[in-house]
C-alpha cells in the first residue's frame, strides 16, 4: 500500500487528502501542535494523525505539499532536511521558479510540479483540477482515480503546472481584486449608484457577488497575488498590478472565513485603511 503524507489539511489540502485516499493509498498528516480546526478537518477527511513530521516523512513513500505559497520552500526545505527519499509534490500556489528551485533540492526524479485550479475538491462536478508537471506525473495522477479530483498532465519543464496555477489564478482573483478597488474607489467618491446602473443590474449584482464570497478568502489570496507578481517580473513584465491586487486582499483579510455581510461593510473595510 502507497503511503501518502499530507501537509498540510485545511480547507484544500483536506479535500486533495480524502482524493488521494480513494484509490486505496492510505494518508497520513502530522498533526502535533496543529490546531483543533486542522484536526476537525482531517478527521472529517478520513485522514491519519502519525503525530510529529518526523513520522510523516519516514513512513511516506509520497509528500504532497498543500499549504499557503510563503510556507512552501520551509516546508520543502523541513522534509528534504529529513532525509526523505520518496516523491516530494508541490502543489502550491508558488511562482515557477520558485518550483525548479525545489525540485533541484530533490532531484528531478523526487519531484512532481503542481497547480490546483478551483475551490475544494468534495465533488467531482466542482471541477476541481490537478495540473502536473515532471518524469513522474502519471504516478501521482493515478492517486486521483476515480476520486472527485481531476488531473491533467502538462508536458515540458518542472514549473510548467505552476506557471498553469499562476496565469490562471493572475485573471480570475487579480480581476476580482480590481473590482473590489473599484467599488471603492466609486464609493469614496460618491458615485457607486451611478457607476452601477452604468454597469446594469445583472453585472453589478454578479460583481457584489464574486467580491464578497471571495472576502472570505482574501487572507489567503495575498500571497497568491504575490507570487503572481514575481512570476510576471520573472518573465520581464510587470508583476505591479498583482502587487497592488494583493494589497486589495490584505485589506480584506478581516473577513477570514466569514465573508462580509453585505456591500457597504466590505467597502467601509476597503476604505478605512486609507481614513
Amino acid at each position: 500500500m502507497t503511503v501518502v503524507g499530507l501537509i498540510s489539511p485545511g480547507q484544500m489540502g483536506a479535500s486533495i487528502g480524502a482524493a488521494a485516499s480513494r484509490s486505496g493509498s492510505k494518508v497520513i498528516w502530522a498533526g502535533d501542535g496543529r490546531s483543533e480546526a486542522s484536526h476537525a478537518r482531517a478527521s472529517e477527511a478520513g485522514l491519519e494523525n502519525c503525530g510529529t513530521i518526523e513520522t510523516l516523512v519516514n513512513e511516506s513513500d509520497i509528500v504532497l505539499s498543500v499549504c499557503p505559497p510563503a510556507d512552501a520552500e520551509d516546508i520543502a526545505r523541513k522534509v528534504k532536511q529529513r532525509a526523505f527519499s520518496g516523491l516530494f509534490v508541490d502543489c502550491n500556489a508558488i511562482a515557477p521558479h520558485k518550483s525548479r528551485h525545489i525540485a533541484e533540492q530533490f532531484g528531478y526524479r523526487g519531484f512532481v510540479d503542481g497547480g490546483i485550479v478551483g475551490g475544494p475538491a468534495w465533488k467531482r462536478e466542482s471541477g476541481t483540477r490537478l495540473y502536473l508537471a515532471g518524469d513522474r506525473s502519471t504516478e501521482i495522477a493515478a492517486l486521483f482515480d476515480n476520486s472527485p479530483l481531476h488531473t491533467t498532465i502538462i508536458s515540458g519543464e518542472i514549473g510548467a503546472a505552476s506557471a498553469m496555477k499562476m496565469v490562471f489564478a493572475a485573471y480570475t482573483k487579480g480581476t476580482t481584486a480590481l473590482l473590489a478597488a473599484i467599488l471603492g474607489v466609486a464609493e469614496k467618491e460618491g458615485v457607486r449608484h451611478v457607476l452601477e446602473s452604468q454597469w446594469g443590474q445583472v453585472f453589478t449584482e454578479q460583481t457584489h457577488q464574486r467580491v464578497l464570497a471571495n472576502s472570505a478568502k482574501a487572507w489567503r489570496f495575498e500571497g497568491e497575488m504575490l507570487e503572481i507578481a514575481d512570476t510576471f517580473d520573472n518573465a520581464g513584465l510587470s508583476g505591479g498590478f498583482h502587487t497592488a491586487a494583493a494589497e486589495v486582499f490584505e485589506q480584506l483579510a478581516q473577513f477570514k472565513d466569514k465573508p462580509a455581510a453585505d456591500i457597504a461593510q466590505l467597502l467601509k473595510a476597503l476604505n478605512r485603511s486609507h481614513d
